[in-house]
């Protein structure tokens, strides 16, 4: 199996191009926000909780979304790997997710990096909350503190990926989706 993060702030394109990359690697797509989002969407207590945390901008805890995450290794199968896309969100969860993929035996293979300006995380934000309808995406103050969040508890994965010689980045902030795209496949290409 092949394990990989997609990582970026918010808005980067996370989402868009993950699609791409599973269909051309047969790679399970794994969104811890899709994850949440179905369980806020089925009323689960779960949900609930979730939804209260992501309202304020805040982020549901670790052991949430390790247990989510982890499940979906053990159940997914007819895949050659996983494609993880809002998680680690920080270096606990980095350090966890190494724990679970060496318990199985596996390690991440890299984590594919879309770097865009903050300016361009708060249009897309608000673009992405206009089409899609999304209330967490919605509020100013919730946008403002989504990115002082990643500044300060995502962006430190950086360095700890960097330093596994894991860390490959590439410009989304810059052409269209297209190029995007284009820049992001030609980087997994490379990587294998």
């Amino acid at each position: 199996m092949k394990y990989y993060i997609l990582f970026g702030p918010p808005g980067a394109g996370k989402g868009t191009h993950a699609s791409a990359i599973a269909k051309k690697y047969n790679l399970k797509h794994i969104s811890t926000g899709e994850l949440l989002r179905a369980e806020i969407a089925a009323g689960s207590e779960l949900g609930k909780q979730a939804k209260a945390l992501i309202d304020a901008g805040s982020l549901v805890p670790d052991t949430v979304v390790e247990g989510m995450i982890e499940s979906a290794f053990d159940t997914i199968k007819g895949v050659d790997g996983f494609l993880l896309d809002g998680f680690p969100r920080n270096l606990q969860q980095a350090a966890d997710l190494d724990k679970m993929l060496a318990g199985r035996g596996e390690s991440l293979k890299a984590v594919i990096s879309i770097m865009i300006s903050d300016d361009a995380i708060r249009r897309r934000i608000a673009h992405r909350a206009a089409i899609e309808g999304r209330a967490d995406d919605a509020n100013d103050a919730t946008i403002t503190n989504r990115i002082k969040t990643y500044h300060a508890q995502t962006e430190p994965l950086i360095d700890y990926y960097k330093a596994q010689g894991k860390y490959f980045e590439c410009d989304g902030d810059n052409g269209t989706l297209e190029d995007n795209q284009a820049r992001v496949l030609a980087l997994v290409e490379s990587i294998g």
